[in-house]
């Protein structure tokens, strides 16, 4: 939930004061922050494309040793594995980042409130303003 003290303009305080973004990240939560940033990269995609081709061009083209021939079995369990530990990894950070997203949410939900009830009010004095001018233009 949104604190209600303001930061001396009347707005709410932004999540950067929030509890959950005070404590200190474990170990395993800044790495699989940066997993998932690199995880997620051009450079990650471009660089692994490069390394599977090589990988197959060394065993097709292999005169000597096939460590994996043609159906590739052995890259397919890489494969497999590094999607098996990559996956929860990412789905970590995904969930940190949602609880920072719901915070954000709240907040800015919070601010339009009252932008809304400040709006509400304006408008109250605008019609005040405005009953005022009638009623000295009909005297």
């Amino acid at each position: 939930m949104v604190k209600k003290r303001d930061n001396g303009n009347g707005h709410p305080v932004k999540h950067k004061h929030h509890p959950l973004f005070r404590h200190h990240l474990t170990i395993g939560q800044k790495a699989s922050d940066r997993l998932s940033e690199y995880a997620g990269s051009w450079y990650f995609i471009l660089g692994f494309g490069v390394f599977l081709l090589i990988w197959m061009a060394l065993n097709v083209f292999a005169w000597i040793s096939h460590w994996d021939p043609y159906p590739f079995i052995l890259l397919n369990l890489v494969l497999s594995c590094i999607a098996a530990v990559q996956a929860p990894i990412i789905l970590m950070t995904q969930n940190r980042q949602a609880e920072r997203d719901r915070i954000d949410a709240q907040y800015d939900h919070a601010v339009n409130r009252k932008a809304e009830r400040e709006n509400r009010h304006m408008m109250k004095d605008l019609e005040s303003i405005k009953r005022m001018i009638r009623e000295i233009n009909h005297k």
